[in-house]
């Protein structure tokens, strides 16, 4: 089973890369993906960590922004590190988010949440990439919320009156960053309503233009519907399809392996890249 999306505590999953791959292991996975968000900073730990076995695919999912402020998140994958453009992009994003964290902390205080920042950072792993999640976190040890899942419903969603922007790359722009760092670009959950708005399926075709390799079109955040409209724009752009879960661990009900790429698909996104970097033991 192949799964090429998941998250560890190197951004807003709860579990180290060390135990995402044990528990990847023990759910019969055969490759698994690490796309932290808008990081790298936990390939170093699965690389020392990684068994016989399985195989493990790096990356990242970068968090992008249309020019009409549609939130999108691509996948980059099998990408080299050592890009100096791709990982600047990516610090910029990182950085922003402690610009953005201050100023929904700032319309929480005034709403009479009371809550810091040094709360939500207490809440992070070292090095991980600061998020919402880490805010809901804070606000569930402080007590105002019994779940992430609770404070993303009532306080914390993209209509909520304490959402703030971030800066962001447009998804062409990110697809151009990986695809010159020689890796591959596959757009995560596109339909996904339950995050936000969505981009309309004729923007896929610019996105295709700009470099996509692949739709995540099986994700538990797409309807039936949804999967089947993906899989014909897929048919039409020659784009490849895969399945992942998305997963984080605890707090959200994601479980590794839950939906899955087929491994000719995997095969084909893999050829996209410019070299063999899915890294296995012997």
């Amino acid at each position: 089973m192949i799964d090429l999306h998941t998250h560890s505590n190197f951004s807003d999953g709860t579990d180290s890369p060390t135990t995402l791959l044990s528990k990847a292991m023990a759910h019969g996975l055969t490759t698994i993906a690490l796309t932290d968000h808008d990081t790298v900073a936990g390939w170093d730990e699965a690389i020392a960590h990684l068994r016989p076995g399985l195989e493990l695919v790096l990356g990242s999912e970068i968090s992008c922004q249309t020019h009409d402020g549609i939130s999108v998140h691509m996948l980059g994958l099998l990408f080299d590190r050592s890009n100096p453009e791709l990982m600047e992009m990516m610090s910029a994003t990182r950085e922003n988010r402690y610009t953005r964290m201050s100023k929904i902390i700032e319309k929480l205080n005034a709403a009479n949440y009371e809550i810091t920042l040094e709360d939500v950072l207490a809440e992070l792993s070292d090095g991980a990439t600061l998020g919402r999640p880490h805010l809901a976190d804070a606000l569930v040890t402080k007590g105002y919320m019994k779940s992430r899942d609770q404070v993303f419903a009532e306080i914390l969603h993209n209509d909520s009156p304490f959402y703030v922007s971030h800066y962001s790359p447009t998804p062409e722009e990110a697809i151009a960053r990986v695809k010159a760092a020689g890796g591959v670009a596959v757009m995560a959950h596109p339909m996904s309503s339950l995050r936000s708005r969505v981009v309309s399926p004729e923007s896929f075709a610019a996105y295709v233009d700009a470099g996509l390799d692949g739709i995540e079109v099986f994700h538990r955040d797409h309807t039936l519907e949804n999967r089947e409209r993906l899989l014909s724009i897929a048919a039409e752009l020659d784009l490849v399809v895969t399945g992942s879960s998305d997963y984080h661990g605890n707090g959200k009900l994601n479980l590794l392996g839950e939906n899955t790429t087929d491994p000719e698909e995997f095969a084909k996104l893999e050829a996209r890249a410019d070299a063999r970097r899915v890294v296995t033991r012997a």
